[in-house]
């Protein structure tokens, strides 16, 4: 599915209908008087936010939206029905606004939410309602008053707790993917990610919503690269987590060119808490992780954590401290949107990086000393010269009844019941776990 967050729409809701002009007649009735009804009241224009729904997709191939027309008034007395209101659903965090764009009309942030943006226009009088005493016999019938109509603008603003910031190819997609069971696509080349991803993060018995959104160059906000339009997204977050790629000569400026941006930009992002990491500490040696944690220390002002998305390192030191930010602003702010509320993040259907760790060995905090774990969860062992040579039998080496962990944190159990001509005994197979 394309994913839009913004539209431009045009909506109308529907006009009303006529009074009718009409006089009894019937046998005997020498005197029978006006009957007309009245006009039925035309369609809303009613918006609608819904849980299933995370791009605005559906009004990229329609923009015009228009109620249904009330029916005309008849005789008898009878009254015209309404016309059919015509309901928009959006996503949770879409803002309408007006077609400069300058006021916010509606901002919905609940599922449920529904808003009544144009009223149908009333049905005209019919004549049975101008008859008095000294107006017998009135024929006048009123039209319908005619519907409102406007153009207006769909902004989609993602709710997240957490908010990923950085420079193209600092390596937010392989941590949300490291993190969550979210699979964004990851390469080596700037500008992967066309679009905000999100992913659900379980820490112990905790969860928060991380946000990714496009990388920033120097002069985003002016059009440069991709540009700003996506930092959008992360302006409901509760905490941001600035990227540095530790790969890069000067760390430093790296960090002051997304700050600029950020401050270029506004909407509050420059004030929220931030926590900076340098990333791809797997490829830098001690002294130089060393190095660069002290330059970003002194140009950011605050601790800054070493990470590593593809081995592993300090994720866990990472989402301890992003945790701890976002109860401490839900405890100073509570009036703002639950991001795991919101899009039903509470559904423990995805178990979360640690959660397959735990998974896959009894304990998830030994040292890499062996391996290290992949993006997936999985436990990749580093290359040992001392068992690449297999035995003549096509064994791995492993011993005899020795457990042996899969890539994927399975484990299979090798048949020690092997009989000297190389046969197995028959029955005494024991199945992979």
């Amino acid at each position: 599915m394309k994913f839009l967050d913004q539209a431009k729409i045009f909506i109308k809701s529907g006009d009303g209908g006529a009074g009718a002009v009409s006089f009894r007649r019937e046998k005997h009735m020498e005197f029978g008087g006006p009957d007309g009804g009245d006009g039925g009241r035309g369609g809303d224009v009613i918006v609608e936010c819904v849980a299933n729904l995370n791009t605005l997709i559906d009004y990229r191939y329609q923009q015009h939206f228009k109620a249904a027309k009330g029916d005309h008034g008849m005789g008898q007395q009878r009254t015209g029905g309404k016309g059919d209101d015509i309901v928009m659903k959006v996503p949770v965090g879409t803002q309408i606004l007006d077609e400069e764009r300058d006021m916010v009309v509606a901002d919905l942030t609940e599922v449920g939410q529904r808003l009544v943006l144009l009223r149908g226009g009333d049905g005209g009088f019919g004549n049975l309602h101008y008859k008095t005493s000294t107006n017998q016999a009135p024929r006048r019938g009123d039209p319908g008053w005619p519907g409102k109509e406007m153009w207006v603008w769909l902004k989609l603003k993602l709710i997240a707790d957490a908010g990923l910031v950085g420079l193209p190819n600092a390596g937010k997609s392989t941590f949300l993917a490291a993190v969550s069971r979210a699979r964004p696509k990851i390469a080596d080349y700037p500008f992967t990610t066309l679009h905000p991803n999100l992913g659900v993060v379980y820490y112990g018995q905790e969860e928060f919503i991380v946000a990714d959104i496009p990388g920033l160059i120097e002069g985003a906000h002016e059009g440069a690269g991709i540009g700003d339009r996506f930092l959008g997204h992360i302006e409901r977050c509760r905490v941001l987590l600035h990227l540095i790629d530790g790969t890069q000569d000067d760390v430093a400026e790296a960090y002051r060119v997304v700050r600029g941006e950020l401050e270029a930009y506004g909407g509050g992002l420059e004030s929220k808490p931030e926590v900076v990491a340098l990333n791809k500490c797997d490829s830098l040696l001690a002294e130089d992780i060393k190095d660069k944690l002290d330059a970003l220390e002194a140009e950011c002002g605050h601790k800054v954590y070493p990470l590593s998305g593809v081995s592993g390192i300090g994720l866990k030191d990472i989402l301890g401290t992003l945790l701890q930010h976002i109860k401490e602003s839900k405890a100073e702010d509570p009036g703002v949107v639950q991001a795991s509320n919101a899009i039903g993040a509470s559904k423990r259907g995805q178990e979360g990086f640690f959660r397959r760790r735990k998974d896959a060995v009894e304990d998830p905090d030994a040292q890499f000393e062996e391996g290290y774990w992949g993006a997936n969860g999985e436990w990749i062992w580093y290359e040992d010269d001392e068992d690449e040579d297999e035995d003549e039998d096509g064994d791995d080496g492993a011993d005899e009844g020795e457990d042996v962990i899969a890539g994927d944190g399975t484990e299979d159990v090798i048949d020690d019941d092997e009989d000297e001509d190389g046969d197995d005994d028959d029955g005494d197979d024991q199945p992979n776990q």
